[in-house]
């Protein structure tokens, strides 16, 4: 398995990493919404306090209204950890459930559904690339001190690299906090793999004119001489979801609903951000539309699944999504379906846990500091 060159640290890319998960049987995929229910609550019957299923707020309704709790990414990991369940059913992306991994007990297991659910913003900041990179940037300059943050939403291996390099983990809620703690202690940022919340973030600091972004493979882009004077240093990465919308989205939603408060996530654009009335995280929006009152309409910029949760859960609440008919679902969150879910959970009935995730020690005790420095903040 390659090695970091700064960490020593030994990892693959995630392609490769998981390449031992096992795919959906056929004898799964033709079940239908009624059978796979009966099944999936009669498998939870029997495995009783056995087993949590935590279900992202980006997952469709057959999964949430499966899962024990519902919410965020670092969120759902905290109720993992206070849990006594032996087995952890994470219906999220690859990352959550590496987190959930980390800050388990030993004694309990974690199991993503799907071997497909990759969030492809975390796949824009492999460890090994990073690496490679942080080489070419220091190098470029040698007397700064730079102090790498990676997003939640990043591989255990890339959150394990920041501690190392004396950084740390940070969420959409804490990100300028983070920055702060880096800035104290160094002269520079690297701030993984979102560049549309480090810029958002920026701005919050009253420091956009200190950013630069930087994609260390693009022979048309910045090279490291010109970033290496910057003071915040942006990784080109971005969701794929969230870089969708659109200040148009915007003017439109108003035009159409003259009324409507627009809310948005902080992976959004700047344009975005700047057009809405709340910027937050999915416990914000959750929080802000639940708090709405009766009467009164929300255009949500997020994950489309969230904003008709929404929209089921709070009926008095006028809900839209913010880019109508054309928000897309997240297509790693996709992965994880109803079918998956009744596999995963009857194969520990037969004592056969599926799809398990375990981050190794090194690797997960590097992971855990660099959520402590966060959590210390």
């Amino acid at each position: 398995m390659p090695e970091l060159k700064s960490t020593s640290l030994e990892t693959d890319l995630s392609l490769f990493k998981y390449d031992d998960l096992e795919r959906l049987p056929p004898q799964y995929r033709d079940l239908n919404e009624a059978e796979r229910t009966e099944r999936i609550e009669t498998a939870r019957s029997a495995l009783g306090d056995d087993v949590v299923i935590l279900g992202h707020n980006y997952q469709r309704r057959e999964i949430i209204e499966h899962a024990d709790f519902v919410g965020d990414s670092y969120g759902l990991s905290e109720r993992a950890a206070a849990a006594d369940a032996e087995y952890v059913v994470f219906c999220g992306v690859t990352f959550m459930a590496e987190s959930a991994d980390v800050i388990t007990d030993d004694d309990q297991t974690v199991i993503l559904p799907s071997m497909e659910a990759s969030c492809p913003m975390a796949g824009m900041a492999e460890a090994l690339q990073v690496d490679d990179a942080w080489e070419t940037l220091t190098a470029a300059a040698p007397d700064a001190d730079i102090v790498p943050i990676t997003y939640m939403n990043s591989y255990a291996d890339l959150k394990a690299f920041c501690a190392e390099q004396g950084g740390l983990v940070c969420t959409s809620s804490n990100a300028h906090e983070a920055f702060e703690y880096a800035l104290d202690r160094g002269d520079t940022v690297l701030f993984l793999p979102d560049k549309h919340l480090g810029e958002n973030t920026a701005h919050r600091l009253g420091m956009a004119d200190a950013v630069v972004e930087w994609d260390p493979w693009d022979p048309d882009g910045a090279d490291a001489d010109a970033v290496a004077d910057a003071e915040i240093v942006l990784w080109d990465g971005y969701c794929q979801v969230h870089e969708r919308f659109t200040a148009d989205h915007v003017a439109s939603v108003r035009e159409r609903h003259p009324d409507a408060n627009v809310i948005v996530h902080p992976e959004c654009r700047r344009e975005v951000v700047e057009a809405a009335d709340v910027v937050g995280s999915t416990a914000t929006i959750r929080e802000t539309v639940a708090d709405a009152d009766p009467g009164e309409t929300w255009a949500i910029g997020t994950e489309i699944h969230l904003a008709n949760h929404l929209d089921r859960w709070h009926p008095d609440v006028n809900v839209v999504p913010l880019c109508g008919d054309a928000c897309m679902d997240c297509n790693a969150m996709r992965q994880v379906d109803p079918n998956y879910l009744t596999w995963v959970l009857e194969g520990l009935l037969e004592d056969e846990p599926r799809n398990v995730i375990e981050v190794p020690g090194r690797e997960a005790k590097l992971a855990s500091l660099a959520i402590k420095r966060m959590l210390e903040l």
